[in-house]
């Protein structure tokens, strides 16, 4: 199933408070599914990442509805990736007068949708 970057429609939810290895785990489990598919797998799937995406497919499929008038019944999750974004340094004291960086990760998750071609 070969889709143009034409008929693609993204959201894209940027800085968010989570590791981009951990919100990779939940994407691969939703690329190229239906919409009503990717919505089931994210509603009882146990992690933590599943909330940011959720809400970033919801936005992508409401911008392809509302833009580009898609029936939500047919759109297929067509890429969905998570980019690093700038860590949070923080510092915590250790022994002997030392201060150790904590690093508290950010990514931007993207999620685009294109309607289902039926061949």
């Amino acid at each position: 199933m070969a889709v143009s970057t034409q008929e693609e429609v993204k959201a894209i939810a940027r800085y968010i408070r989570m590791s981009p290895h951990k919100v990779r785990r939940v994407l691969d489990q939703i690329r190229g599914r239906s919409y009503r598919e990717a919505l089931i797998i994210l509603e009882f799937m146990p992690y933590r990442a599943c909330e940011p995406v959720l809400k970033v497919l919801r936005s992508a499929v409401a911008n392809a509805e509302h833009n580009n008038g898609y029936d939500p019944a047919t759109l297929t999750v067509s890429s969905a990736y998570a980019d690093q974004g700038p860590s949070l340094r923080r510092f915590r004291p250790r022994a002997q007068g030392r201060a150790y960086q904590i690093r508290k990760p950010t990514c931007h998750i993207t999620v685009a949708v294109a309607p289902n071609v039926e061949e």
